[in-house]
């Protein structure tokens, strides 16, 4: 991950949104904080290249705090122009069941991301 490639993409844009800042930078990757949470992306040459099956063993996806409902709304509706996709679009959203206000949401790589709205 180079300085042309952190800035852009569906993964920075979304971690800016959601109120990360840049904490560290290094040739393959940046670190992103938010108060006591911190995301680390990066890629490099020694990384298995192709794209991501959340249905195999290991990661399945990521959910983080997105706001209120307004404002995961308005993220929803944002994301398409930066690369996501929202699956489970038929349920949404409470896709994940009646109790819960959340987006789940693709990137072109294939790696999930589940955005949790506050409750009311």
């Amino acid at each position: 991950m180079d300085d042309a490639t952190c800035d852009e993409g569906p993964w920075p844009w979304l971690l800016h949104r959601l109120g990360y800042t840049v904490d560290s930078t290094w040739k393959t990757g940046r670190s992103w904080i938010n108060g006591d949470a911190y995301i680390v992306l990066e890629s490099g040459p020694a990384h298995t290249r192709g794209r991501h099956d959340r249905l195999r063993s290991g990661l399945n996806h990521v959910a983080l705090w997105a706001g209120t409902r307004d404002e995961l709304d308005a993220l929803v509706t944002d994301a398409a122009q930066h690369g996501w996709t929202l699956m489970f679009a038929d349920r949404h959203p409470h896709a994940g069941g009646p109790d819960t206000y959340a987006a789940y949401l693709e990137d072109p790589a294939g790696f999930e991301v589940e955005l949790v709205a506050e409750h009311p």
